[in-house]
């Protein structure tokens, strides 16, 4: 990409990190720019779930999704502008997703009579090419967390294949809470370090 004159030192810093990472493959580009924006990142997700845990699996989710698209970035404008826009993006489909979740897909209403009426909902489920696209991504996941150590591999799977909450992981591997916690805590600083070192993998 050719550096462009509009953009700030920290912008050319960014696009430097960018061209290294594109161009070579080069993990400790990759890992500069996790850990220049993974905090702010992570501090706009907490804003918007309210949940610590939560906040930090959004936050690895959006890099992975950043890292895979980064050859798409364009230097008209600030890197973390681009970046920011598909963490955003990706916790409005997080939130989008939750919602729909909570509704039935026949809601019942009943009538000041007793009346029960049912109200048709359109469907959520996704069409055959989304859910090529979504195989391919748990595809994807499924070789980073086996690169894992077993026991972070364990959990990880627990948490994001199966989606059990902590309390169930903490029942399931008979396991304290704060146990699971923090091992979740260094599971996750280990996909962070397994993206930022697999470019063609991720």
């Amino acid at each position: 990409m050719v550096m462009s004159k509009e953009l700030t030192n920290k912008g050319q810093r960014d696009l430097e990190l960018i061209n290294r990472a594109l161009k070579t493959g080069d993990p400790k580009a990759y890992s500069e720019l996790m850990n220049l924006y993974r905090d702010p990142l992570f501090y706009m997700f907490y804003e918007k779930v309210g949940d610590e845990d939560l906040a930090k699996d959004l936050t690895i989710e959006s890099l992975g999704k950043a890292f895979k698209k980064l050859h798409l970035y364009l230097p008209d404008y600030a890197f973390s502008t681009w970046l920011f826009t598909v963490a955003r993006n990706h916790a409005i489909d997080y939130l989008r997703k939750r919602k729909l979740q909570t509704i039935s897909i026949d809601k019942v209403l009943i009538s000041d009579s007793g009346q029960k009426n049912i109200i048709d909902l359109p469907s959520s489920v996704d069409d055959p090419e989304k859910i090529f696209i979504k195989k391919q991504r748990i595809k994807i996941l499924r070789k980073i967390v086996n690169m894992l150590k077993p026991k972070y591999r364990t959990l990880v799977k627990l948490r994001y294949f199966k989606e059990f909450s902590y309390d169930e992981i903490s029942k399931e591997l008979n396991m304290p809470l704060g146990s699971v916690k923090a091992q979740l805590h260094r599971s996750r600083e280990q996909l962070f370090k397994i993206i930022a070192d697999t470019r063609d993998t991720f």
